[in-house]
């Protein structure tokens, strides 16, 4: 719909500031950070039964290193999850203010 000036409604809620912020990619951000940890654990177990430590021992193993390899190859991923995170968080606040009736710097 337009208003009375001629110009288009903004889609969503408008608070005192301006629009809410977008709606950030949560969930893909999530399945890629997931699938990472879950193909590198899958690499380091295989490897280590592939070099001949079978069985339980080398699943745990790789478990094991795959914490500290996932934090280190990951962790460009794990700073956009952790943004797209903070921006849903601020957002939901954002909303909550509003439908208060406040401003959301005045509850800081």
């Amino acid at each position: 719909m337009a208003d009375q000036t001629g110009a288009p409604e903004q889609a969503g809620p408008v608070g005192a500031e301006g629009a809410v912020p977008a709606q950030p990619k949560l969930a893909k951000w999530f399945l890629i950070y997931t699938l990472g940890r879950l193909a590198i654990a899958a690499a380091l177990i295989g490897l280590l039964w592939v070099l001949g430590l079978p069985g339980t021992p080398g699943f745990l193993f790789g478990v094991l290193l795959a914490m500290p390899v996932s934090f280190l190859v990951l962790s460009p991923v794990r700073k956009r999850l952790t943004s797209a995170l903070v921006l849903r968080t601020e957002r939901k606040e954002a909303l909550r203010a509003q439908l208060r009736g406040t401003d959301a710097d005045d509850d800081a």
